[in-house]
């Protein structure tokens, strides 16, 4: 589910590469995943370790070729299907 499910909000997020309002809600919990493509990814990975000097990713992090709702949906079931989600802490229970 997303927090926002407005065409506004999936516009930025295509356009800002990343989204991470989107919860998977399981019976063991809810989780948080975050997505990002790659063009994000890189320029956080450079802003980050320029000013920190390194890059912590989040375990819930999920690369995807493109930050859109379809691809998003996807990418749950399939990892649900391979059980990605017994891996993660939820958000709540």
């Amino acid at each position: 589910m997303f927090l926002e499910d407005t065409e506004l909000v999936e516009y930025e997020a295509v356009n800002k590469g990343f989204r991470n309002d989107v919860y998977v809600k399981l019976a063991d919990g809810l989780f948080n995943v975050l997505f990002y493509d790659s063009v994000r990814l890189q320029q956080d990975f450079e802003s980050e370790v320029e000013n920190y000097g390194f890059y912590s990713i989040d375990p819930n992090l999920i690369l995807v070729s493109a930050v859109n709702k379809e691809e998003i949906v996807f990418v749950i079931e399939n990892l649900y299907r391979q059980q990605y989600f017994e891996k993660l802490k939820p958000a709540s229970n």
